[in-house]
């Protein structure tokens, strides 16, 4: 991956705000950072249901 400098960085952040205006960015990097989270969960198995905790008689019924 080629190295980005502060000029690129800059030119890209400009790009996404004529793109996508200064007001739909917070909206846009909050569901990316959701997708990250959950793709992390997945990845680390939180949140499976092979994960939780099992009754003794190992149906999940209380």
């Amino acid at each position: 991956m080629p190295n980005l400098g502060t000029t690129e960085i800059i030119i890209i952040a400009l790009v996404i705000v004529l793109l996508f205006g200064a007001k739909k960015i917070p909206d846009l990097m909050r569901g990316l950072g959701s997708g990250v989270k959950e793709f992390k969960d997945a990845a680390s198995g939180k949140g499976d249901d092979a994960s939780e905790k099992r009754t003794p008689n190992g149906d999940g019924s209380n």
